[in-house]
């Protein structure tokens, strides 16, 4: 009696890139560090004993201890509770900022690789004078019109996400654009046009998918750089300004030499947040290049 073996079935494309990722120590490395970061975060403020407009002005400039971890600050209030909050804060403005980008560039970069000619040149031309402006006098300059026309500290994060999305789409929109251009050419899209499908079903349906791998390598590496934006407009004073906290702005309230010298908890803790978070986003956005490089071999 002959029996058959069944023929085992090709792994998916995004089950080998999730293999290729997880062999990748540092990748698995930096998403366990962001996963414990973001937990730290979110769930942290919620066990803390303390209120974040909790003052105490008898324990102002406390050095770390049992009650308060890592210090208090000028007004008496513990650091801890403030650096898991401004970590909400930096990681919400860094992944809301670059989801706009993604939309905005997303959406343009498939227009204009699909369309070409006029479309193209008009939203390249665009991309360049984006590209050539200077994006932090710019977010400077915003932000010192956000504090003319006095906006509500909790609205002005709403406005400075805007600003860093629509900033920053085009770096996405050239790279979804050269994707588009080469796929537009393959026999699907061939397949396409003789079924008489509409453009929007092309460019959505079968033309975008294809381009997921490179634009969640570009969103990941887009998250730190909104955050590190973030920090630098925050610790300028124009970006998220308290009582709000952020990363930046904690770093920021250690503006005399007796706080860089004595007080090292005001300002360290936030500047390793920054550092440890950007460098874990990098280090997974090396590790989605590798695996979802379908050039990549074994």
């Amino acid at each position: 009696m002959n029996t058959q073996v069944p023929a085992k079935q090709p792994d998916s494309p995004w089950r080998i890139a999730i293999r290729r990722f997880t062999r990748n120590r540092l990748a698995v490395i930096g998403l366990f560090i962001l996963v414990i970061m973001a937990l730290f975060c979110i769930f942290g403020p919620m066990i803390s004993p303390y209120e974040l407009e909790q003052y105490d002005v008898k324990n102002k400039n406390a050095s770390p201890s049992a009650d308060h971890w890592l210090g208090t600050d000028k007004l008496g209030r513990d650091v801890l509770l403030r650096l898991m909050l401004a970590g909400r804060i930096s990681l919400t403005v860094g992944l809301v900022a670059t989801g706009i980008s993604l939309i905005i560039g997303g959406t343009l970069g498939a227009l204009a690789g699909f369309y070409r000619k006029f479309t193209d040149t008009i939203i390249m031309r665009a991309a360049d004078i984006f590209m050539s402006l200077p994006s932090l006098p710019i977010l400077i300059i915003l932000g010192a019109i956000l504090s003319d026309l006095k906006v509500d500290p909790k609205d002005r994060i709403y406005f400075l996400m805007l600003i860093l999305g629509i900033l920053g789409w085009t770096t996405i929109a050239r790279l979804v654009r050269g994707q588009i251009l080469t796929l537009r050419e393959q026999e699907f899209m061939q397949a396409t046009e003789a079924l008489g499908l509409r453009d929007r079903r092309k460019i959505f349906r079968h033309l975008m998918p294809n381009t997921v791998p490179i634009i969640i390598v570009t969103a990941t590496l887009g998250v730190a750089s909104a955050i590190i934006s973030e920090s630098a407009l925050s610790f300028l004073g124009v970006g998220v300004i308290p009582p709000t906290p952020s990363w930046g702005n904690m770093i920021s309230s250690a503006n005399s030499l007796i706080d860089f010298r004595e007080r090292p908890w005001l300002w360290i803790p936030p500047g390793l947040c920054i550092l440890i978070t950007v460098v874990a986003i990098n280090l997974i956005g090396d590790g989605l290049r590798d695996a979802l490089d379908p050039k990549m071999k074994k």
